[in-house]
């Protein structure tokens, strides 16, 4: 299986169009993700209260809506599909992955901070604190996982597929490691849900 995959990702690369190595940051993302965080950077300075709510909101769902489609649906999908096709998809997906994934974390993580403080959240008093700080563990979590693991594991295999040789066995490898912590990011996700709506409602 080693060897097919090997064989998929020059494909990928030395097709009959001679196609290009992968970037493995896409540039033409660059500028929206520097307008991103300037917003974010001005709404937290400006302590601009519609600005971090937005950008939280946002921010939130989107990290929420990405984890729970590439845990649930993009992962099973792509361990089902034969190794070229994976390695094809994987060629065009994972570079997204290397912008939004930061960009949207660092959103809702700076936001929310905030968000909570501006709205006496963080006050031991509130009757959201506790609630507040099991969301400060499991969203931790998660941005470890998503930035410690998933992140290295995508850029991993986007720098494997670019050499001359690609071992096989070690795309295979981080590919599975992708697959498999994307799912475990996505139950979690479900717990933030329950978390913050529980906040909401109080």
């Amino acid at each position: 299986m080693s060897d097919d995959l090997v064989d998929a990702v020059a494909a990928t690369r030395e097709g009959p169009s001679s196609r290009p190595p992968i970037a493995v940051v896409p540039l033409k993302g660059l500028p929206l993700v520097a307008v991103i965080l300037a917003f974010v950077v001005v709404s937290v300075v400006a302590n601009w209260k519609w600005g971090l709510v937005f950008c939280h909101v946002v921010g939130g769902g989107l990290w929420t809506g990405i984890d729970l489609f590439v845990g649930f649906v993009i992962g099973p999908i792509l361990g089902r599909l034969s190794i070229p096709a994976r390695a094809e998809f994987s060629a065009k997906f994972m570079p997204a992955m290397v912008i939004i994934m930061p960009t949207v974390v660092t959103m809702t993580l700076a936001t929310g901070f905030q968000v909570a403080r501006l709205l006496g959240n963080l006050s031991t008093t509130s009757p959201n604190h506790a609630w507040l700080i099991v969301s400060f563990c499991v969203v931790g979590v998660m941005a470890v996982v998503a930035l410690g693991i998933l992140e290295p594991a995508n850029i991993a295999v986007l720098f494997e597929m670019n050499r001359s040789v690609p071992n096989g066995a070690r795309i295979q490898r981080l590919m599975n490691r992708f697959i498999y912590t994307a799912g475990i990011t996505g139950l979690m996700q479900i717990a933030t849900l329950v978390i913050m709506t529980r906040v909401a409602s109080r």
